[in-house]
This record gives structure tokens, C-alpha cells and sequence, in this order.
């Protein structure tokens, strides 16, 4: 048996009764574990094997799947949970964990990362923001860190810049015609780009982006995740959804 702290990033219905929880912790980086009569409602795994759960976890980690058999919560989310957007966001940044990590790999530094993101989400921090900076932090951890402090082939600090999803970073003014397909950028997501990228959590207090330019980082973001690391998430898709929902209002 083990006692582990741990977060529920992705569950998989398994059988008529059983799921299959993902469980992403410090010591053992994401394991997989069955949770078995935990689609039952009575039974105690039930209201415990959800994405987001984060809590003291009881299992058994074997060389395949383990088994889950108790926990106690340690923080709710119930504010995420119970905001629409927040949840987006927050699906977004353990679905960006999942799709970014092996099994069995500890990456305790990751582990925070992700566990502090949504602490701060649920504090009230916004989600917006803290998922792109989540997400630009973790371009380092998919192996497609971008250059963002100045332009990636002559070194000018001084914008305006565009930026290069083939060349991995900012192009200065004299340098974009090097990529005709470079995104444009305002002076606004050029600052803010390597802020995101270096800015330890416990920093960032409350900070105030215009939803016009966390859209355009958005934007950014995800062109620049499927260009280079093949990955279009899902919750990417809610998130746009919800903002063309939200505009027509």
C-alpha cells in the first residue's frame, strides 16, 4: 500500500461499475489506477474518482495498472467547478499535463506547477491568464521552448515583432520576412510572452491582461502547440466556443 498526494487529471469509464483514474503526484509522476465500483453511487470511490480531485490517495501501484482504494480531499476546487470557465481552463491545463508526460515519470517541480495553477484558480487568481502562463511554461517540458526575449536570428530587443511558429519565436522587423506565415504580435503579448515564460507563481498576485490580448496569446499558444508538438486539445475548443458564445451576448 501507498499514501500519496495527488491530483486526478483524466478518468476513463471501465466496465458497467469500475473507471480508470490518472493520478499525477510528485513522488511517482502519473500513474494509472482502477477504481473499481466507483460508477456505483454508493460507493465511497464514487464521489472521489473526478477530474480535479485533490487529495491524500491509498493505493497500489503494480507495474501496470494499480488499484485505488480510499482518499481524502484535500481541497474541493468548488469554485472552479462551479464556473463554466474556470473549469475550462482548468481541463485545459491537466489535459496540457496528460498529453505532456509518460507514466511513471516523477517530475516533482511539475507536480507544483500544476497543483499550485489550479490552487491559485480556485483562490480566485484569473484562470485565463494562469492557463497561459501554465501553458507557456510547458512548452520547456514538450521540448519546444520558444525564444521569446528577443528576435530569434539576429538578437534585436526592439519590437514590433512577429512571431515564427516554424522558426520558434519572435522575428523583429528586419527579420520577418524570413517567415512570411509569422503571426503578428502587439507590443502588449510581446511583453507579456517572456513574463509568462519566468515568472514564478507566488508572483504573480493579481494581475490585469484585456481579454483582446490574453485572446491573441491564446491564439498564439495553440497554433504554436499544434504546429510543433502535434497537440490540439480539447479544452481549447471549449474555451473558443464559450468566447464566440459570450461575444454574441
Amino acid at each position: 500500500m501507498t499514501k500519496a498526494e495527488g491530483i486526478i487529471i483524466r478518468t476513463t469509464d471501465y466496465g458497467e461499475n469500475n473507471k480508470i483514474v490518472t493520478l499525477y503526484t510528485s513522488e511517482f509522476g502519473k500513474i494509472g489506477l482502477m477504481a473499481r465500483g466507483a460508477k456505483k453511487p454508493k460507493s465511497m470511490l464514487s464521489s472521489i474518482s473526478h477530474v480535479f480531485f485533490y487529495g491524500l490517495c491509498l493505493f497500489n501501484k503494480g507495474r501496470g495498472l494499480g488499484s485505488l482504494y480510499q482518499a481524502e480531499s484535500i481541497n474541493p476546487f468548488r469554485l472552479i467547478l462551479s464556473d463554466i470557465e474556470k473549469t475550462g481552463y482548468a481541463a485545459l491545463i491537466v489535459e496540457l499535463t496528460d498529453r505532456l508526460t509518460e507514466d511513471s515519470q516523477p517530475f516533482p517541480g511539475l507536480y507544483r506547477l500544476l497543483r499550485d495553477t489550479l490552487l491559485l484558480i480556485e483562490k480566485g487568481t484569473d484562470a485565463a491568464i494562469l492557463a497561459s502562463i501554465f501553458a507557456v511554461k510547458m512548452m520547456k517540458v514538450a521540448g519546444i521552448d520558444p525564444e521569446v526575449d528577443h528576435c530569434l536570428r539576429c538578437g534585436n530587443e526592439a519590437g514590433p515583432f512577429k512571431f515564427s511558429l516554424s522558426g520558434g519565436g519572435i522575428l523583429c522587423r528586419n527579420c520577418e520576412a524570413s517567415d512570411p506565415y509569422a503571426l503578428p504580435m502587439t507590443p502588449s503579448v510581446a511583453r507579456l510572452l517572456p513574463l509568462f515564460k519566468k515568472i514564478p507563481l507566488n508572483r504573480i498576485g493579481n494581475i490585469s491582461v484585456r481579454q483582446e490580448t490574453i485572446g491573441e496569446i491564446e491564439s498564439i499558444i495553440a497554433a504554436y502547440y499544434e504546429r510543433n508538438a502535434g497537440i490540439r486539445l480539447r479544452a481549447w475548443r471549449f474555451i473558443e466556443q464559450l468566447s464566440h458564445f459570450r461575444a454574441k451576448e
